[in-house]
């Protein structure tokens, strides 16, 4: 009936009417030909309609290959980073591995040079605290040094850039004295008249200078470039007694001074006249 009906066409009522044949006949071949009719159309409609989900799927998975290759990308991009994030934190761990091994070694250090000059403060207190006669004095009559609170001068013109009780470098320790930044070579002076009891190099100090002022008292000048006098000589406050530099390590030139009653530090500031 297909072929016939693309061969002849769709049939029309005059076509029925001059052929002759049966109505009968020609009413069910009619019936039949608008049963496939209808059928032919409604495989086309679905034909055409599969065609479009074809094509609606064709671009979703075009979509989805292009999001999966776009996601491969982040993936490779965020494995990359993680990789570079990874690679940088074992750098930094790394980094922050070498400088705590290196601030443990420089508190070990501190700490030894601390305690050498502690151990040298009290050797001085026992030989000087142990005399009985007055400290020499450079010239004319040296007040008590414990009636000059308030009104002893630095022994250096500068600035104040390290204090009692401060963290001392990265180790933490407080600093017992006061750091004083001054150009190098500047004059260092005595902050009161006394004796010299020790002038050498010790190691975190440099050139050091400690001088006996009686009553248990001792000032002491660290980071020297130059000691200008000996131990045993007598001096009145205010004179030269060192140059200003860096030979105890620090990265400035200046002066490291402390002050010691019975071998232990207080602070200078709490004794001197600032202005």
């Amino acid at each position: 009936m297909l072929a016939a009906r693309e061969a002849g066409g769709p049939p029309d009522a005059l076509r029925v009417a001059l052929s002759g044949g049966d109505p009968a006949g020609l009413a069910r071949n009619l019936y039949y030909l608008s049963y496939v009719s209808r059928a032919a159309a409604e495989l086309l409609s679905a034909y055409r309609a599969g065609i479009a989900e074809l094509g609606r799927l064709v671009r979703d998975a075009e979509a989805r290959r292009s999001r999966s290759r776009e996601l491969e990308r982040e993936s490779r991009a965020d494995r990359a980073r993680v990789v570079a994030e990874r690679r940088e934190r074992r750098r930094v761990l790394e980094h922050v591995a070498v400088e705590i091994r290196k601030s443990r070694k420089e508190i070990k250090v501190l700490r030894a040079d601390e305690s050498r000059l502690a151990r040298l403060v009290e050797e001085i207190g026992r030989v000087v605290y142990a005399r009985v006669s007055e400290v020499p004095q450079a010239s004319g009559r040296r007040e008590p040094f414990s009636s000059l609170r308030g009104k002893l001068r630095l022994p250096v013109r500068g600035e104040l850039t390290g204090r009692f009780g401060a963290p001392r470098g990265a180790a933490g320790s407080e600093a017992k004295g006061v750091f004083i930044r001054a150009p190098a070579g500047e004059p260092v002076r005595a902050v009161a008249g006394g004796q010299v009891v020790y002038a050498d190099w010790m190691r975190g100090f440099g050139n050091l200078l400690i001088i006996d002022h009686g009553e248990k008292y001792l000032s002491i000048y660290a980071n020297n470039e130059a000691l200008l006098k000996q131990v045993g000589d007598a001096v009145a406050a205010g004179d030269t007694v060192a140059t200003t530099g860096a030979s105890g390590g620090n990265e400035e030139t200046g002066l490291y001074f402390e002050l010691r009653h019975l071998s232990r530090a207080f602070d200078p500031l709490s004794w001197v006249k600032l202005r």
